[in-house]
């Protein structure tokens, strides 16, 4: 049952509405060939900005040269790194590494405004992925990964033809190490740009570990918590420990120890509970706390000290 006073939009007039923002992330995906995961966090970086003043921003990329919008799109994870890295000081960055969101949208938007405005913009992000990008470019999103798993297919199909006519005795031809080698993936949006290594020594990992809980009755697996997490915020997490039960059991909660205590606060979008849903199953997300251990009792006191009676005391 909807509670009065709300109103739940379909999916079809929700992408109707956004339907500028689908068409500049089909662009992203499907033209220019980006990583869907980080196209999608671009798009909720210029609906962001859209929504703290600046005008019309993805009206204004989406006419523009796919040349220009490559680089915007590059600019954008930049802005990403610096809003999600907070060892990055407005002091330290510099006002000349932005020139086409200066030049395109406004002058102010240089790094350093984005690592001034960080807190707002990391909690604005959250709501604007889940809420908004989610959902209304999730069915783009599964066609541009589909399209690239097909692609991949295909090449491998086309090399081995090839191979078959120009060595037609052999039955079975390996390819040579630069294609069986996979291409390297386009690196994720990263919470900090320090290597994982450096920030898990620099922050212990139980500040930096998010406690999840499952619905008794609904199994979810290990596999869905990272694919859901990892889709929806990028290389977030360094490790996943479920809770350790029978085969037959199911388990009730997980701890995720992400890279840095910034994807905490991203993922929770600054709340102390945070509610998913994770292909049909509610799962709820709060920051971690550990048990710590009681302080020792103090020892007894010693028992009184009796003089003997022949001292004379």
């Amino acid at each position: 049952m909807v509670p009065r006073g709300t109103y739940f939009v379909p999916d079809q007039q929700f992408n109707m509405f956004h339907n500028i923002d689908r068409e500049l992330y089909a662009v992203l995906v499907m033209n220019l060939c980006r990583d869907p995961v980080e196209s999608l966090h671009c798009i909720a970086l210029w609906l962001w900005l859209e929504r703290v003043g600046f005008k019309k921003v993805v009206t204004k990329l989406l006419p523009l040269p796919r040349v220009l919008v490559n680089e915007l799109a590059d600019e954008a994870l930049a802005c990403l790194g610096v809003i999600h890295n907070e060892k990055v000081s407005p002091l330290s960055t510099r006002r000349n590494d932005t020139p086409l969101m200066q030049r395109l949208i406004d002058s102010e938007l240089a790094l350093p405004f984005f690592a001034k405005h960080r807190l707002i913009a990391v909690r604005g992000l959250a709501k604007l992925v889940n809420e908004v990008c989610m959902r209304a470019l999730k069915d783009i999103m599964q066609q541009a990964v589909e399209r690239k798993a097909h692609q991949s297919l295909a090449d491998l199909s086309l090399y081995h033809q090839q191979q078959q006519r120009q060595h037609p005795r052999q039955v079975q031809v390996q390819p040579p190490l630069a294609a069986r080698v996979p291409t390297p993936a386009p690196p994720r949006v990263q919470f900090g740009s320090l290597p994982a290594a450096a920030q898990t020594n620099e922050v212990h990992p139980d500040d930096r570990t998010i406690f999840v809980t499952f619905s008794k009755g609904y199994l979810v697996h290990e596999w869905e918590v990272r694919e859901f997490f990892t889709r929806l915020y990028g290389n977030c997490i360094e490790s996943l420990h479920m809770q350790d039960v029978m085969p037959n059991e199911q388990p009730l909660f997980a701890r995720i120890v992400c890279h840095s205590p910034a994807a905490i606060e991203y993922i929770l979008n600054g709340n102390v509970k945070a509610k998913f849903t994770i292909n049909g199953k509610h799962v709820w997300a709060r920051k971690f706390v550990p048990k710590r251990p009681k302080p020792a009792s103090p020892a007894p006191p010693p028992p009184p000290f009796n003089l003997p009676v022949s001292l004379g005391i």
